[in-house]
């Protein structure tokens, strides 16, 4: 069998032949998965929403609105009602600070600024230690429910506030208190309103 020469064309026909095939491929992966990862976003969000707000009967979809930020950023709003009248806001908020970077949120607030409940949406803290702002992982997030951040400082007693940070993980824990005053910021700021 005799050795081709090498040539510019040959690797060039070469290089469009696998990168054709690698694209083909991962194009057929990302269809394939495109709709089971947003049928898991979209039931991760609706329970989340039902974890923080109390029950509702409107299709909150409908009653969503982005908030615009001083920093430039937009928050999300979820607006419960029942029997047409409002019973609590739902804010998606996040922050950047965290231990290993992006914590999202969801906090959800009773009409006069009280906190519902907090459900964690994303995060990368780490485990055993800056996980355990989720619910499954310890009660620590529970010292935030039935609180008003207009009374109720949103930071750790660290720095001269009311939340008493995770043990060992006091960036994870301001990170989240960062996230929960950005959702405060927007509730206020949505209210305000008059919405």
């Amino acid at each position: 069998m005799a050795n081709k020469e090498s040539t510019f064309t040959n690797m060039l026909l070469t290089m469009v032949i696998v990168t054709s095939i690698a694209a083909l491929a991962l194009g057929g992966v990302y269809k394939a998965t495109k709709d089971p990862i947003q049928q898991n976003q979209d039931r991760k969000m609706n329970a989340a929403l039902k974890n923080v707000l109390p029950d509702f009967d409107n299709n909150i979809a409908k009653d969503t609105v982005s908030v615009q930020m001083e920093a430039g950023e937009k928050v999300m709003l979820y607006k419960a009602k029942k029997d047409d009248e409002l019973v609590g806001v739902a804010v998606e908020t996040y922050t950047m600070k965290g231990y290993s970077g992006l914590i999202k949120l969801m906090v959800g607030f009773l009409p006069d600024g009280t906190i519902k409940n907090i459900s964690v949406l994303q995060h990368a803290e780490t485990p055993g230690l800056g996980d355990k702002m989720e619910e499954d992982k310890s009660d620590w997030s529970e010292q935030f429910n039935d609180k008003n951040p207009a009374e109720y400082e949103l930071s750790v007693s660290k720095d001269g506030g009311n939340v008493d940070a995770i043990t060992a993980a006091t960036i994870s824990s301001r990170a989240y208190c960062d996230a929960v005053k950005r959702a405060y910021d927007a509730f206020k700021k949505e209210m305000k309103g008059g919405k």
